[in-house]
């Protein structure tokens, strides 16, 4: 087992650098960069000579200059009219006037020191603004997953025990619309409905806790605490649980119709020591050794929507942010560490298998 970790460990490497490779591709064809970004909050507003702009570590004192349509200006959309020598301290400042392969291999340098930088446009180090937002998308996450795993669980069992049974399709009905509706359309739905959008105002729109949480008794926190989740919860896990759902029947019916089942059986065990002495164990194999991926997915890509539509200032809400406003250091420092976390993750979960099913040996397994 320890072979297959080292090896799962040093394959880490060329994933995660591949995974930054094709990122830094696409983003240096994408338009509109900071210092686009920049030009366009000057040029929507009065030019001030004396304006300062603060970002990427420095202030920027903009001067009045001609236009030179052949010279630096001319490379920035809505530059026009700008001072170039103010356009190339720009670029000093924000590392642009080095090239693409040098300002990538820096990155990653600092990157694998675990050195995010700072916000382009925040003036707080990316390590710093992620550790703020965490609480809110681990919130989101956790919750979502473990409810998720409760309702699912029990659910496919049920659905495996009476397979073909009235029970059985009206359940599937209802999971087919759950998973068809996109979680952001039935956030929306349920803030129409319940958040005051227009027909009750039973729950808050926004944030996680209320004004003055601190100063409330510690039962009240915690009802303060879930009221605000109740409604983002539920929009996540319905929209998550029917894959799950569907997975543990089909693991469940699989084992139930193997040999050894039948032999329980024939031994005179009734149905419940059957199904959690025997059935149980094998079939959850895939489903339990699933969790730590699933949590990962849920935390980083399926909360994204929600936070913005719930005005939750966590992981994906700061995500969201840094690619409208071309935030560098925060779109590639939370990318790479958040793939890094993925990757740990999909080993645990490897681990996971072979300490609910100990005859899985992945030593023989190549990588």
């Amino acid at each position: 087992m320890l072979a297959y970790i080292i090896r799962r460990l040093l394959l880490m490497i060329p994933t995660l650098f591949g995974i930054m490779v094709l990122t830094f591709v696409i983003v240096q064809f994408a338009p509109g960069g900071p210092i686009e970004q920049i030009i366009a909050q000057l040029q929507g507003s009065a030019v001030d000579p004396t304006a300062r702009f603060s970002g990427g570590g420095g202030d920027f004192e903009q001067g009045a200059g001609q236009l030179d349509q052949s010279g630096v200006t001319s490379r920035y959309r809505g530059a026009r009219g700008l001072d170039p020598e103010f356009i190339l301290e720009l670029e000093r400042q924000f590392g642009f006037d080095k090239p693409p392969v040098e300002r990538f291999f820096m990155m990653m340098g600092d990157f694998i020191r675990f050195d995010f930088g700072e916000s382009y446009f925040r003036d707080q180090k990316v390590v710093d603004l992620v550790i703020d937002k965490m609480p809110v998308s681990i919130s989101l996450g956790l919750w979502t997953t473990l409810l998720t795993y409760l309702i699912s669980i029990p659910l496919g069992i049920r659905k495996a025990v009476k397979d073909g049974s009235k029970f059985d399709v009206w359940t599937s009905g209802v999971i087919v619309v759950g998973y068809a509706i996109p979680s952001f359309l039935f956030a929306v739905l349920l803030i129409v409905l319940f958040a005051g959008g227009r027909y009750l105002d039973w729950f808050p729109l926004r944030g996680l806790v209320s004004d003055g949480w601190s100063m409330m008794p510690w039962w009240q926190q915690i009802l303060d605490y879930f009221w605000h989740l109740a409604l983002p919860l539920l929009a996540m896990v319905v929209s998550s649980f029917a894959t799950l759902t569907l997975l543990t029947k089909n693991s469940f019916l699989d084992e139930i119709n193997k040999l050894y089942v039948m032999t329980a059986r024939a031994k005179g065990l009734t149905e419940r020591r059957v199904l959690y002495g025997h059935v149980f164990r094998n079939a959850m194999l895939i489903v339990i050794a699933g969790f730590p991926s699933a949590f990962v997915s849920i935390l980083f890509t399926g909360a994204l929507l929600i936070e913005v539509i719930f005005s939750l200032d966590g992981l994906g809400l700061l995500g969201f942010e840094a690619a409208i406003n071309r935030d560098y250091p925060v779109m590639f420092g939370t990318l790479y560490f958040f793939s890094l976390l993925g990757l740990i993750m999909g080993l645990i979960g490897d681990i996971m298998y072979t300490v609910i099913d100990p005859r899985i040996d992945f030593e023989a397994r190549r990588v």
